[in-house]
């Protein structure tokens, strides 16, 4: 059977879909930018 697919640590959370993970690449720029301007309170985990 197939998991889902962010079981797991929370450091491994973190590593993957972080902030600053986020904010290293431009597409994961332009997911931040993309959230901003949705209006989500959470940009990253």
């Amino acid at each position: 059977m197939t998991r889902r697919t962010l079981e797991g640590t929370s450091r491994k959370r973190k590593r993957i879909s972080g902030f600053r993970v986020r904010m290293r690449s431009h597409t994961g720029r332009r997911v931040i930018r993309s959230r901003r301007k949705r209006g989500r309170v959470q940009l990253a985990v």
